[in-house]
């Protein structure tokens, strides 16, 4: 079967049968996505994480036909139905609809029409019809004519009702109504009458249609969304005309009696059945199309904002702005382990800024804080205002942090296992003091979903939405790298070939025998076998250990690699890193062997150039306007600052500084057609912008980059 398998993904992904089979069965084996693309170059052909994800994603679709399959043929058997021919078409059949089509007539049906009129006894009137042979078909009905059918217009109802049932299951009809969906479709959506009110911020929706090949994913996913909450009506449909004009060509064949029964039967069978049914699989085949843009747009904004730069190991303030309640001020050392904890009110209604200010400067001296990272949210400019206008005796960064999913983190229970003795909002400040030393480490502790990348992403498909994300989150932290001695658990969980258990014993190890001084000494945690320790080893760093190799990208598989190189230069492993001059004189195609070969080896000798390289920028400090607080500042053509905090497939939104973001719709985003946001903006990149107009009443800002 996987011979199968590797030919249809090879053909699907236009990848070679040979990289396809080999990806396969490292899979098999248990390895992982990014332990399969860092350290299986030379098995895989050098695929990416991309290209072994989509293997393993069609992998699994595929796994899952060959169930259904199995499913179906059963199903048939068990109905004595199943003849060498059929069992040999599902059998090399691996579309789905296809599959369907070909099991639709033997699926086991609920009380249909059809089967009421065979109990009936009416099936030889709907063969001797659809046979259009015969001129009188009135004369034959009345034969039909006895207890349970009372007059020949019931017997000819029911022989009709048959003749639907069999067209609606005739293959070729099936496909005919698909083709022609799929080049006519339109969809439409309508207000629910009296949902004026409710509905009004589906308002583009009350009345709208489109053929459904150009409706966009996030039009789609809004009618969609509206249609669940009760508020619209959304219909997708080709014209009627010309599909009852195919289907009669297909199936009525003179002018007689007969003939036009099977005409009545036909379109009895489009309005009633296939219709309806093709339109339900159009509606699933176009959701699964807006799901697959809405999550690859999330994805891509996650692995952004994941990757965003970070501060580093330094003394941070962090502050959780508020008005009424205060500003929740917390000091953190350079592993984020939490030192004091207090709140300030600067702000109306208290009005203490005197006091506050001071607190703060206290605070910075007493320990000796690098940076101050305030929330963006409720308070956040004028707690930036407040903070940037105090007088330091010492340079102090200050940055404005996201605080989306904040809120989130500092309710759940891995927040209450971490602070157990302090509320949310001292948590919530600390998240945002962490985010700014180390984004990635701070924000796998939140759900994904709550970090406020998305695009409709509660309309998706949520299996494959947690799946996308999870391994999202798990390319990234494994492309940073992890330090072993200071990650939490929640960070180690997400190392190749981890996993919430092996990471947890991990650090109950480290909590009762201290700092891990080698990578080897992994194998000494309980359940953490050779295979585990293979997937993880080279995504673990360990900053003072006695091998310098162990703080390095190099597998643990390839430390005699490097060795040898070592050697061959008569140096140590420490002298080969410091020293570049040693580093230029590698051959490194004196080293391959049947294990390892130049794709390997060319990463061993960049690795040696900057060992546990951090791939990610560093930060940079950003401004706002000072002019701009509220929407109301807003002027049309203003230029301003702004930092991206959104992206989709329509545009971006970008944060100016104020409560509302502001939309660059995807017209205004350069001097060219642009179809793809992501070619233009980042996530969290710093941008100037253009004010297009404002709606104070709707809250509406449009930008340009232009």
């Amino acid at each position: 079967m996987q011979i199968i398998f590797t030919k249809l993904i090879s053909q699907s992904l236009s990848i070679s049968e040979r990289q396809t089979s080999k990806t396969i069965d490292l899979l098999n084996e248990g390895a992982t996505i990014p332990f399969i693309s860092r350290y299986r170059k030379e098995v895989t052909g050098g695929l990416d994480e991309i290209a072994i994800g989509e293997i393993k994603q069609q992998y699994e679709k595929l796994q899952e036909l060959s169930k259904r399959k199995e499913t179906i043929l059963h199903s048939i058997e068990e109905q004595g139905k199943l003849t060498p021919e059929l069992a040999t078409r599902i059998g090399n059949s691996w579309n789905s609809t296809e599959l369907e089509d070909i099991y639709l007539p033997y699926k086991p049906k609920k009380q249909t029409k059809a089967e009421i009129a065979r109990k009936k006894g009416l099936e030889p009137l709907a063969k001797m019809i659809m046979a259009q042979n015969e001129g009188n078909i009135h004369n034959w009905a009345e034969r039909f004519v006895k207890e349970d059918v009372k007059n020949a217009e019931e017997a000819l109802q029911g022989a009709r009702d048959i003749i639907a049932e069999w067209i609606n299951e005739n293959e070729s009809a099936r496909n005919s109504i698909r083709n022609i969906f799929n080049r006519e479709a339109v969809i439409s959506s309508k207000l629910v009458k009296g949902k004026e009110e409710e509905a009004a911020k589906y308002r583009d929706y009350f009345d709208f249609s489109e053929p459904l090949s150009k409706c966009s994913s996030h039009r789609l996913l809004a009618m969609r969304r509206g249609e669940s909450e009760g508020f619209l009506r959304v219909n997708i449909s080709p014209d009627d005309e010309h599909s009852l004009e195919s289907l009669y060509k297909r199936f009525v064949k003179g002018k007689n009696e007969s003939s036009e029964q099977v005409e009545l039967a036909t379109k009895d069978s489009y309005k009633r059945l296939l219709k309806s049914g093709i339109e339900t699989e159009f509606a699933a085949i176009s959701k699964e199309k807006a799901d697959k843009q809405a999550i690859r747009v999330f994805t891509e904004n996650l692995r952004q904002l994941l990757l965003s730069p970070p501060l580093g190991q330094k003394r941070v303030l962090g502050i959780d702005p508020g008005f009424r309640t205060g500003c929740k001020v917390v000091c953190l050392d350079a592993q984020g382990n939490l030192l004091h904890n207090e709140t300030i009110y600067p702000h109306s209604p208290q009005n203490e800024k005197s006091k506050a200010g001071m607190k703060i400067v206290s605070l910075i001296n007493a320990y000796t804080i690098d940076a101050i990272a305030i929330g963006n949210g409720t308070a956040g400019r004028e707690t930036e205002h407040f903070i940037t206008n105090l007088k330091y005796d010492r340079k102090l960064q200050v940055f404005v942090v996201s605080e989306d999913g904040a809120s989130v983190y500092s309710a759940s229970k891995i927040a209450r296992e971490e602070f157990p003795e302090y509320d949310v909002t001292v948590r919530g400040a600390v998240s945002i003091g962490r985010r700014l030393m180390d984004p990635l480490a701070e924000l796998v502790k939140i759900e994904p979903k709550s970090i406020g990348v998305g695009q409709y992403q509660h309309d998706v498909n949520q299996t494959e939405l947690k799946t996308a994300l999870d391994q999202t989150v798990e390319n990234c932290v494994n492309l940073v790298g992890v330090n072993l001695n200071t990650a939490s658990m929640h960070l180690l969980t997400y190392v190749s070939g981890l996993g919430p258990s092996l990471a947890k014993n991990i650090v109950n190890y480290r909590t009762e025998n201290g700092p891990f001084k080698s990578r080897k000494e992994l194998l000494k945690v309980p359940r953490l076998g050779e295979k585990a320790y293979e997937q993880a080893a080279g995504f673990l760093r360990i900053p003072d250990a006695e091998n310098p190799l162990d703080n390095s990208a190099v597998h643990p598989e390839s430390y005699c690699i490097v060795e040898a190189m070592a050697q061959d230069l008569n140096c140590n492993l420490n002298d080969l890193i410091k020293q570049k001059e040693l580093r230029s004189k590698i051959q490194p195609e004196k080293y391959v062997n049947e294990k390892t070969g130049m794709p390997t080896l060319i990463d061993i000798v960049t690795e040696l150039d900057k060992p546990g390289r951090d791939p990610r920028q560093g930060i940079k400090v950003f401004e706002f306007d000072p002019n701009v607080r509220t929407i109301n500042d807003l002027r049309e053509n203003q230029i301003l600052p702004g930092i991206v905090s959104n992206i989709t497939n329509f545009g971006c939104f970008v944060d100016i500084g104020i409560k509302e973001k502001g939309l660059v719709h995807i017209s205004n985003m350069a001097d060219r057609f642009v179809s793809d946001p992501t070619e233009i903006v980042s996530i969290h990149q710093h941008v100037q912008v253009k004010v297009l107009s404002v709606d104070t009443e709707r809250k509406r800002i449009q930008l340009s980059l232009k």
